[in-house]
């Protein structure tokens, strides 16, 4: 199968022999694809270098070969948002996420838009911890994963006041006994769970409360082998404490 001019977003390149690299793009026609390029050393080969790093969008000829494709041709389409810090984390898990959950070759350009939309949250320094919790939402949504954040489980109105479990298959689950005025754990609070239905921002303790339980929905579908991003946000935040986005916020 052979791609012409098909535009792609690059998740993740590392080094392939001695010139090559190979690297996986999302793209907007055909999904995720895993690439093979090569012979890119020297001065004649760095645009080509350059278009092929994390968060470039490009435009690509590649031919496809088994489970990979060959690259042919490849320029920039514009120049990747410039991240440091809180920021080049929350890529770094935005792209392993889709790494781990989206299928390769499976068409969604639901997907393709998705990741341009985040892109340019990132470029835009938005609150990291809202852009994240939007973009796990629509994630699941795009890949069929998504639920109801208006009524639990069992087809009850989501309670402001009330704390919830969110189970991969179930969608949100009640905690009795447990009210939103106490955060700690791993649940969200009702309130939480209507903003981001709504798309409206929570307050810090709300938008604080999606992290774990938002977490433990992605775990769910990831299995047993968790993300390399999560650890490397712990082990900073041991060092450091907790990655803010803004006051009250998590970068991931």
């Amino acid at each position: 199968m052979r791609y012409a001019a098909e535009p792609a977003y690059v998740l993740h390149a590392r080094p392939w022999r001695e010139t090559g690299l190979l690297v996986d793009v999302l793209t907007r026609d055909h999904g995720r694809l895993g690439l093979i390029a090569r012979g890119l050393r020297g001065p004649r080969k760095q645009p080509q270098f350059a278009a092929l790093q994390p968060l470039q969008h490009v435009r690509l000829d590649a031919v496809q070969r088994g489970e990979l494709a060959y690259l042919s041709t490849v320029e920039a389409l514009d120049a990747a948002p410039l991240l440091a810090g809180h920021a080049m984390l929350a890529a770094f898990y935005i792209n392993e996420l889709l790494l781990r959950l989206a299928p390769r070759q499976d068409p969604q350009p639901g997907l393709y838009a998705l990741y341009g939309e985040v892109r340019a949250r990132l470029r835009e320094a938005d609150a990291l911890a809202w852009t994240l919790r939007r973009f796990e939402r629509d994630l699941l949504d795009a890949l069929g994963f998504g639920f109801d954040l208006v009524h639990d489980g069992d087809g009850a109105p989501i309670d402001p006041a009330a704390r919830y479990r969110l189970d991969a298959e179930h969608g949100p689950r009640r905690l009795l006994g447990e009210r939103a005025g106490d955060v700690r754990g791993r649940h969200a609070t009702g309130r939480a769970l209507l903003a981001l239905g709504r798309d409206r921002k929570p307050e810090p303790d709300d938008l604080a409360s999606l992290r774990p339980a938002m977490r433990d929905v992605l775990a769910q579908h990831l299995g047993a082998r968790g993300l390399k991003s999560w650890q490397l946000a712990e082990d900073l935040g041991r060092l450091s404490g907790p990655i803010p986005a803004q006051p009250g916020d998590n970068a991931s």
